[in-house]
């Protein structure tokens, strides 16, 4: 209760920060609203008018926490026709933003995040970091072989699983899958249907979950200079190479995006390959290229990177879901090119 109350505090002290202009503050902890009482509902003048915003605190600012707080705000909004709902957490994350912003609310940060839109006001803040970070929700859920059964899900987002058989497709044991699957049906990102079918019924917040515990330097790159020109002839001579080595190799990043969408141009390669880069580097008379190099053979974090290849111009391209998480933290446009990726390719 008391770190509510805290939150609460801090929060009310925050906008009234952001809105400095605005006058005849008043605060209501607790306030009853219909059957319900609002953690805090603050009325103000701002412009001549009158405002009146509606804060729900969620502990965490994690899209489970995030889709419940959506419905509470929802349910006192019918209560308190005309009232602004705003979701406040010590942090909320950039995948829980957008579910947020999807869903027509405003969410405020205690890291210094928020989105603010309503009648004349637009205030928007982001990339703060955490100020006080967690390790505990979702890190089991993403660990290596778990997202092995998180991708399979994302790839066919509309099949009706069998257990055994996401099992197989994700190539873990039908215990992993099992415990995989109860998580996520805690999340209310999957149900079960007739005859025990699996479904997942959130693919974007399963998402936006995902990436946000995600990062490509969790796998180890090998970086090298090509005297030759970054274009996809060199692409296609890394695949011929890799075919001959007998590897598994998969390309992502910029160039993996550049084979899905045509349009998308890469200033570097990156290819995920089974086994020592050494033998295809040197083939391709590739040179150690330290932090200047425009070739990257990425060691995968998990052998799951090689489920589901797209087939693009004859080489292979890791998943669309892959391929969007790779991209998402990639400094160099790599938001830009997954949110392009994501907007015509994914459909989630």
């Amino acid at each position: 209760m008391e770190k509510t109350q805290s939150i609460v505090r801090s929060a009310a002290q925050r906008l009234r920060e952001l809105l400095p202009k605005a006058t005849g503050w008043e605060e209501h902890a607790g306030l009853k609203v219909g059957g319900q009482k609002a953690d805090l509902v603050m009325k103000f003048k701002f412009g001549g008018d009158e405002q009146t915003l509606l804060l729900e605190i969620t502990s965490l600012g994690q899209p489970r926490q995030i889709r419940e707080t959506i419905t509470r705000l929802g349910e006192l909004r019918a209560e308190l026709g005309g009232a602004y709902p705003v979701a406040v957490a010590q942090y909320i994350s950039p995948q829980g933003a957008a579910i947020l912003k999807r869903n027509g609310l405003g969410y405020l940060d205690l890291s210094g995040n928020c989105h603010l839109a309503f009648g004349n006001v637009l205030i928007e803040k982001e990339g703060k970091p955490n100020l006080r970070p967690s390790t505990r929700p979702l890190k089991a859920l993403f660990a290596p072989r778990a997202t092995r059964v998180i991708r399979a899900l994302l790839v066919e987002p509309g099949h009706l699983w069998r257990l055994d058989e996401l099992a197989r497709s994700a190539q873990v044991s039908l215990g992993h899958a099992h415990n995989v699957v109860k998580r996520l049906v805690e999340l209310a990102w999957l149900d079960r249907g007739e005859q025990q079918r699996i479904h997942l019924s959130k693919p974007a917040d399963l998402l936006d979950a995902w990436v946000d515990a995600y990062t490509y330097r969790l796998n180890e790159a090998t970086t090298y200079f090509s005297p030759e020109r970054i274009t996809r002839k060199l692409v296609g001579e890394i695949a011929r190479v890799a075919q001959e080595e007998g590897r598994r190799f998969v390309f992502t990043l910029h160039s993996g995006a550049a084979l899905v969408a045509p349009n998308v141009r890469f200033p570097a390669i990156h290819c995920y390959l089974e086994g020592d880069p050494e033998p295809v580097a040197k083939a391709l008379g590739l040179r150690p290229g330290d932090d200047e190099g425009n070739v990257h053979l990425l060691a995968p974090y998990d052998p799951g990177v090689f489920h589901a290849p797209i087939t693009k111009s004859g080489v292979p391209v890791v998943c669309l879901p892959q391929l969007y998480a790779d991209l998402y933290h990639y400094e160099r446009r790599g938001r830009e090119q997954a949110a392009h990726i994501r907007r015509e390719a994914m459909g989630f």
